[in-house]
This record gives C-alpha cells, sequence and structure tokens, in this order.
C-alpha cells in the first residue's frame, strides 16, 4: 500500500480534544490564570463548540461525572429486588472508582488541581452530594414501610460515600501505584459488614459473625449487649466490636 493512500490520523473527539487542552493550560499557567478563550484557542474551536459540552469552566474539570452518574442510577434501578441493598450500592460505587482508574493520570492531575483550587472543591462536593442521593433515593426503596427506612438508607448511602472516598484518595495520594480495587473494596467491607442484612439483627444462637466477615472463632459463645433504644445505629455497632474484642 503507497504511502499516499494512508489515512491521516483520526482527530480525538472534540470533547476530549476540549478537555486535553484545558488541562495542558491548568498545568502549565493555573486554573484561575486560565480563561475559557484560552482553551477554545489551544483546541481550535469557537466558544460556542466549548459551552455546547460544558456549562461552565468548572465542569470540564469534572468531564465523567454526568455519564458516571447516569450508569450508577441505570445500575441501580436494574437490581434484582431480591438482591442485597448494601451489597448493591457497594457495586454501584465501585462504577466511580472504575471511572477514575480508567485514566488514573488524569484522575491524579486533577485531584492535584482540586487540591489547590477552592472553587474546584466545593464543586466536588456538590457531585459527591448526588451520587449520595442517588443511593440514598435507591436505599430508600428498598426500605420502604421499614421502622426508621429513611433514616437507615441517608446513613448507609453517607457511610458508602465516605469509605468510597477515603480509599479513593488514598489511590489517588499514591499517584494510582496502589492497588485501586483492592483498597476501595477493603473499605466498602467495612459498610457491608456493618449495615449489611445479614448483620442486622443477632440470631437466635448469638451475635452474627458476618458483621465481622468472618465464621465465630466460639460458636457456643453468646454476646449479650445492652444498649438504649434512641442510641445512634454506628454507637450500637462500634459497642458490639467492642464486645466481641473483649470476648
Amino acid at each position: 500500500m503507497s504511502s499516499s493512500s494512508v489515512a491521516p490520523p483520526a482527530k480525538p473527539p472534540m470533547r476530549d480534544a476540549l478537555v486535553a487542552a484545558a488541562f495542558q493550560l491548568f498545568l502549565e499557567h493555573g486554573y484561575e490564570q486560565t480563561t475559557v478563550d484560552d482553551i477554545v484557542a489551544l483546541a481550535g474551536v469557537g466558544r460556542r463548540s466549548f459551552f455546547r459540552y460544558f456549562p461552565s469552566k468548572e465542569d470540564v474539570v469534572f468531564p465523567d461525572h454526568e455519564g458516571c452518574l447516569a450508569d450508577m442510577t441505570a445500575f441501580l434501578a436494574a437490581g434484582d429486588p431480591r438482591c442485597e441493598p448494601v451489597r448493591r450500592v457497594c457495586d454501584a460505587a465501585r462504577l466511580v472508582l472504575r471511572m477514575y482508574a480508567e485514566n488514573p493520570t488524569f484522575s491524579v492531575q486533577r485531584y492535584r488541581l482540586t487540591k489547590q483550587v477552592p472553587g474546584l472543591r466545593a464543586y466536588e462536593l456538590s457531585v459527591v452530594w448526588r451520587y449520595e442521593r442517588a443511593l440514598a433515593e435507591y436505599l430508600r426503596g428498598r426500605y420502604a414501610g421499614r421502622p426508621d427506612g429513611t433514616l437507615r438508607a441517608d446513613v448507609v448511602a453517607a457511610a458508602v460515600v465516605a469509605a468510597h472516598n477515603n480509599a479513593l484518595r488514598s489511590w489517588l495520594r499514591s499517584d494510582g501505584r496502589i492497588d485501586a480495587e483492592e483498597t476501595v473494596g477493603h473499605a466498602l467491607g467495612y459498610v457491608q459488614a456493618a449495615f449489611g442484612t445479614e448483620a442486622a439483627a443477632p440470631t437466635a444462637g448469638g451475635a452474627s459473625a458476618a458483621l465481622f466477615g468472618g465464621p465465630a472463632e466460639h460458636p457456643d459463645d453468646v454476646v449479650v449487649l445492652v444498649s438504649r433504644r434512641d442510641a445512634p445505629l454506628w454507637r450500637v455497632v462500634q459497642e458490639i466490636e467492642t464486645a466481641f474484642g473483649r470476648a
């Protein structure tokens, strides 16, 4: 085949080109010093093209969250109603992890940039809140009709987001060198152990060993816990964990 018949390399999609141009400028000149006009000039497009994809300069820093949030919502909606709800929301949170892990270099750059710019940190918090709300809405449906169902849904959703983000930040601080799946899986395991169905109540033979992720070392032992009726769930879990540590 002659060289004249070789097709030129395909241009990246305009959306990706805008993101690449923006981050190049952010890294070279700083976020605050970079304007939308600078970004479109480097990308070789007009301002109208930029705003067709991104409502604001902040949005170009988080170009993938809208799609990920839609994927998460669809994943939750498609779940078998018989599936364990806490496991389902933990699996949904892993979709966010995979989004970050698909492009570690970009994710680490964004993490560093967000740490430096207060406005981006505030924007990121609003994005995190939307993920948490999606998880809570799913759980409210699953816990509908149960005593304190709404409270439980909100607490579990907040716990999932906190555990996921704690592990995600550890991965980002390592510049993507540690195992992301393992780190996040370990963190979400705490949530499943504390709030999963198998740990929701003691069985007739004693407290469920599933709360701590494995079979009881002494299956004939019985741990009795006395707690105030109005004690928050996290306090009850903490007291059970302490009791098992003394057993």
